[in-house]
């Protein structure tokens, strides 16, 4: 069984910093999927690619709204992805939900069919 789980979002004035994690509890991330990435959900609107990393090699992928202000990391040994958000702003604010990768294809995984397993979702709200 394959759950994920997101912890660290919460409420952060513009500018302010958050670090989101997503463990990957019952089965090695590298056992069931390619890589990792997160998405984001605002009310009203669609679910949207943020970043995403493989467990293997060194590349990672981002929206064009969050470069240069977000990164993804992992810890292989905990078996968790990591997003570490600064500059935040309002814009940012929504459900956050990891995923993890299961179809591999040409270009970012940026498509949310490519991913199988989700978790939860955390809340992150940006004040102005």
């Amino acid at each position: 069984q394959v759950q994920l789980v997101e912890s660290g979002g919460g409420l952060v004035q513009a500018g302010g910093s958050l670090r989101l994690s997503c463990a990957a509890s019952g089965r090695s991330g590298r056992s069931f999927s390619y890589g990792m990435g997160w998405f984001r959900q605002a009310p009203g609107k669609e679910r949207e690619f943020v970043a995403a990393i493989r467990w293997t090699g060194s590349t990672s992928y981002y929206a064009d709204s969050v470069k240069g202000r977000f990164t993804i990391s992992r810890a292989d040994a905990k078996n968790t992805v990591y997003l570490q958000m600064n500059i935040l702003k309002p814009e940012d604010t929504a459900v956050y939900y990891c995923a993890a990768e299961t179809q591999l294809r040409i270009g970012a995984p940026v498509d949310p069919r490519e991913y199988a397993y989700w978790g939860q979702g955390t809340q992150v709200t940006v004040s102005s």
